[in-house]
C-alpha cells in the first residue's frame, strides 16, 4: 500500500509572522494598533493574501469586519464558548498551527500567517520560518510588546525603507527575515 506524502507536505508549510513594531518593540495600546501606515498595510494585504491566518481574539475583534476576505481566518481564545462568525476557533496555537498547516497544504500554499497579538506571536515563534516586520521609527505607549528574538536565528532576506508621507505619517522598514 503507497504511504501519504500528505503529512509531509504539512510538515513543509512555512510559518511566517506578520508585524509592525515601534523601536522597543511596541504593537499596540489597550488593544488598538499603534501604527497605520499605508505602505505596512499594503504589504500586509499581499504577504497574507490567500494564506491561512491565525490570530488572537482580540486582534480578531480589533478588525472593522470580520473575517478578513479573502483567506481563512483562524482564532485562538482561551474561552471555549467563543464564536467569531466565518472563522476557525481553536483553544491554543499548537492545535491551530495544525490546522492552518493542513488548510494550506490542501490548497497548494506555502505558508501561513501569524497576525498577532503578543501571546500569539510568542507561542508561535518557535514554529516560524519567516518574519515580514515592518520597524517603524518611532516610540510609542504601549501596553503590548512583541516578543524579545535572537536576530542572530534570522537572516534578513530584503529591506525596504519608506519615508514618511502623506499616507505614511512615520518612516519604516519592512524587513523580511528568513530563520537561518
Amino acid at each position: 500500500m503507497p504511504t501519504s506524502t500528505f503529512p509531509a507536505a504539512v510538515d513543509a508549510i512555512g510559518v511566517r509572522i506578520v508585524a509592525a513594531i515601534g523601536r522597543r518593540g511596541e504593537l499596540g495600546l489597550n488593544n488598538q494598533l499603534l501604527f497605520r501606515l499605508k505602505a505596512d498595510m499594503a504589504n500586509f494585504r499581499r504577504v497574507t493574501a490567500k494564506t491561512p491566518m491565525l490570530m488572537g481574539r482580540k486582534t480578531w475583534d480589533s478588525f472593522p469586519r470580520r473575517p478578513l476576505p479573502g483567506r481563512p481566518n483562524l482564532v485562538v481564545t482561551r474561552n471555549l464558548a467563543f464564536m467569531a462568525p466565518g472563522a476557525h476557533v481553536f483553544s491554543s496555537v499548537p492545535p491551530a498551527l495544525a490546522a492552518a498547516r493542513a488548510m494550506a497544504a490542501h490548497a497548494g500554499i506555502a505558508e501561513v500567517t501569524i497576525i498577532g497579538g503578543a501571546d500569539i506571536f510568542a507561542a508561535a515563534l518557535p514554529a516560524a520560518t519567516h518574519m515580514t516586520l515592518t520597524e517603524v521609527d518611532a516610540e510609542r505607549e504601549a501596553t503590548v510588546f512583541f516578543p524579545v528574538f535572537d536576530r542572530r536565528e534570522w537572516r534578513e532576506v530584503s529591506a525596504r525603507r519608506i519615508e514618511a508621507d502623506a499616507d505614511n505619517e512615520l518612516p519604516c522598514v519592512i524587513r523580511e527575515l528568513e530563520r537561518r
